[in-house]
């Protein structure tokens, strides 16, 4: 029986790979692919040198977050590319080689193992921190039956089951977890979940990836990966206090962006006070979100209405006019961040 629901996808695997000889070329042979499967599985296990996995057939869940974690540890390439990038790349090939020949006797022997590296890849590469609520018999139950097929679904592999945390309430961050993480002893894998984290939860809420320039001197690993935890950590602080700042504050995600753009100003902050720039946040999201358009960030006759009302509304509120021209220029460069949502909304 097929618990999780799962039995067509090696059927649209097989339908993708026989169907490659589009544009003329000869689709691949089932036993062609046998020296391309065994290639990649050579490469992949390369990756793997130094992580002991060999009892992968019995307990490969407890040992997927090691694995990730020794992928995630390796240096990049002569070509740039990390750890987590070339095991992925090469575990596409070898699953799309195994789907072609997967009938044959001579592939047979391998399922289970192409199994666990699709199994690691969906660790390293799942970008949703949701996963299904199964209990810990219905996942083994699933795990023994993907692995028999050497298929793997991403409901079943979840990063927080797999390294024994409790999946996080990411609204806010407690405490409690950062600390977990912190003493996580896969230190790589610690860095890739709470980077995830971040990133999801900072796109959702405040429609812009502040992570990801914070996080590009971190990506050659030249530091400790400690430190870069730290840093992750207290940056996961500074959003936690900003998202309290905007519950204090009785304004939302788009209104706090607004609030923030205007206090750069440090005489606005003065001589204004949080209560009038609270005003002008909420003034301008109405107004802006009213009179946004899909084309409207190429269309300089609508850039130059939309300019006029910031100015109008910071005017109307007495804003200091030497922080009027940065505070419009920053306001604007918010909402092209917000306007996909609203008007896709």
């Amino acid at each position: 029986m097929d618990y999780i629901g799962i039995g067509h996808e090696l059927k649209e695997a097989l339908k993708e790979y026989t169907e490659s000889g589009a544009r003329g070329k000869p689709a691949l042979e089932a036993e062609e692919a046998i020296p391309i499967l065994m290639e990649k599985i050579e490469i992949t296990r390369g990756m793997l040198h130094g992580f002991d996995y060999q009892d992968f057939e019995t307990d490969a869940y407890e040992l997927l977050p090691g694995a990730a974690d020794h992928i995630l540890g390796l240096a990049k390439d002569s070509s740039g590319r990390d750890g987590k990038q070339r095991f992925s790349d090469y575990v596409i090939a070898m699953s799309r080689a195994f789907a072609l020949c997967c009938t044959i006797d001579e592939a047979l022997p391998y399922r289970e193992e192409v199994a666990f590296y699709q199994a690691i890849k969906v660790v390293l590469t799942k970008h949703s921190t949701a996963a299904a609520k199964i209990s810990d018999e219905q996942r083994e139950h699933a795990l023994r039956q993907l692995v028999s097929r050497a298929v793997v679904s991403e409901g079943v592999v979840d990063i927080f089951e797999a390294v024994g945390l409790n999946k996080p309430d990411i609204g806010i961050l407690s405490e409690e977890f950062l600390n977990d993480v912190r003493l996580m002893p896969q230190r790589n894998l610690a860095v890739e979940l709470l980077e995830r984290l971040l990133k999801d939860e900072i796109q959702s809420r405040m429609k812009t990836n502040v992570v990801q320039t914070t996080l590009n001197k971190y990506l050659n690993r030249a530091i400790e990966t400690a430190q870069v935890i730290e840093e992750l950590i207290a940056m996961a602080r500074e959003f936690n206090a900003a998202a309290r700042r905007g519950e204090a504050l009785k304004l939302s995600n788009d209104e706090i962006a607004f609030y923030d753009a205007l206090e750069t100003s440090e005489s606005a902050v003065r001589d204004l006070g949080s209560e009038v720039l609270r005003k002008i946040a909420l003034e301008l999201t109405e107004n802006l979100r009213k009179n946004v358009s899909v084309d409207w960030a190429v269309r300089e006759t609508v850039r130059a209405k939309l300019r006029l009302l910031v100015r109008r509304i910071l005017r109307k509120y007495k804003y200091p006019p030497e922080a009027e021209l940065r505070a419009v220029e920053t306001v604007l460069k918010q909402a092209e961040v917000l306007s996909a949502s609203w008007v896709s909304g």
